[in-house]
């Protein structure tokens, strides 16, 4: 039998024990940077198994190496662990215990993936063509992202593939979706404050009105990417937070924005910045108000090796047939930090189809109902588990 189908059948037999995991998980969701338990879960897991790994004393994060030999190559596969702060409204037996905070975004589901390839490879250890390291990351949701972390930490420290993937309620549980290049958008935060000066709402000309201002910043930044922009590069700037004003009847003498930029073009990426900061100034001056602005860069765009998703396409197909699948064509404005992974090494991150009707599981992410049909667990653990393995045998033939 080959290497691949008593993988694939390694998989099958811990099917159920992975299902379990994943719904403790989810009934016991973390908030990004406060992800113990979910820690302690994972490493009695891995001591069990016999499985090294290592932790870190500034974050909850976890690198496990399943080492046949040192001077081999090694592979990596990703998963991220924490949840986000909002309430679920499910009737599922395994709905979070947690009061306001959910996996809405299925990272019960990759972190339950990612023990599973680690179990499974573990047990063919012996006759894998290298090393493979899973990397159990913290801290997804949060700007800065816990990639950073791992990475400053010497998680892709001889590495030379990483590969990852992400739950998808718009493809069916049997599908997967891949890309070539750019994927996913970069996710920049900004915010800026407007200083004005009250008065009595009858008397505004002895004030400096903040919030009209502010509308006037408001509409004016919403023109950078329609007439500032080429139209050929999407972006995209939100205001998703305003915060101003004491009473109906009082000019406002400060008002606060804040949003988010999403790019999948470098160099306009660092333009718009510059752009939003010359209308701010511009407006501000001429309404004799005062101004802050300060912009954070996220995460980057992730862009995909086309070796990599040449792989990840190879593995699924055995996986899920050539009709399972889908090539995604276009980039998503959302963001996602394996992107700094990719900056370091080359590899490749797909889409994992959840959606099951009979389940109740096509709900878009972020929602208070969001759920993953726990049959794609299978399907995600066995094409990362075969991709790590051709890429293995890839390494091996170019020795």
């Amino acid at each position: 039998m080959r290497a691949e189908e008593i993988l694939k059948k390694e998989i099958d037999n811990i099917f159920d024990r992975i299902v379990k995991i994943r719904h403790e998980i989810h009934q016991n969701p973390e908030l990004s940077g406060q992800e113990r338990e979910t820690n302690l879960l994972i490493r009695s897991i891995l001591e069990a198994e016999g499985i090294p790994f290592e932790t870190f004393e500034d974050h909850y994060g976890i690198v496990a190496d399943i080492i046949k030999d040192p001077s081999l190559p090694t592979v990596a596969i990703r998963g991220d662990m924490d949840a986000l702060p909002m309430p679920e409204n499910s009737p599922k037996p395994y709905a979070s215990k947690r009061e306001g905070i959910m996996h809405a975004c299925g990272h019960d589901a990759h972190t339950a993936i990612a023990l599973g390839c680690a179990l499974a490879l573990n047990s063919r250890k012996e006759t894998l063509p290298g090393n493979v390291r899973i990397i159990f990351q913290p801290s997804e949701e949060v700007l800065e992202g816990g990639s950073s972390q791992m990475i400053e930490d010497g998680a892709l420290d001889g590495v030379s593939a990483v590969f990852g993937l992400h739950v998808y309620p718009y493809l069916r549980t049997g599908q997967i979706g891949y890309k070539y290049g750019v994927m996913m958008a970069s996710a920049d935060t900004f915010s800026f404050d407007i200083y004005g000066k009250t008065a009595h709402g009858a008397r505004p000309h002895e004030g400096i009105d903040a919030v009209l201002v502010t509308a006037m910043v408001i509409d004016s930044l919403n023109h950078i990417v329609s007439r500032r922009i080429d139209p050929i590069h999407p972006a995209v700037i939100s205001m998703g937070r305003i915060e101003g004003g004491k009473a109906p009847n009082v000019i406002c003498d400060f008002v606060n924005v804040a949003g988010t930029v999403r790019t999948v073009n470098e160099s306009v990426r660092k333009e718009i910045p510059k752009m939003m900061e010359t209308t701010i100034k511009g407006i501000c001056e001429a309404m004799n108000a005062k101004y802050h602005f300060d912009y954070k860069f996220g995460p980057p765009e992730l862009k995909n090796s086309d070796e990599m998703v040449d792989i990840v396409k190879e593995a699924a197909e055995e996986v899920v047939g050539k009709e399972g699948l889908v090539d995604l064509v276009d980039p998503v404005m959302g963001g996602e930090d394996f992107s700094r992974y990719l900056q370091v090494v080359p590899g490749a991150f797909f889409r994992l189809g959840v959606c099951n009707e009979a389940k109740g599981t096509c709900i878009p992410q972020h929602n208070t109902r969001f759920d993953v049909d726990d049959d794609s667990l299978t399907i995600g653990m066995k094409i990362l588990s075969l991709s790590a393995l051709k890429m293995l045998e890839k390494e091996a033939k170019r020795r």
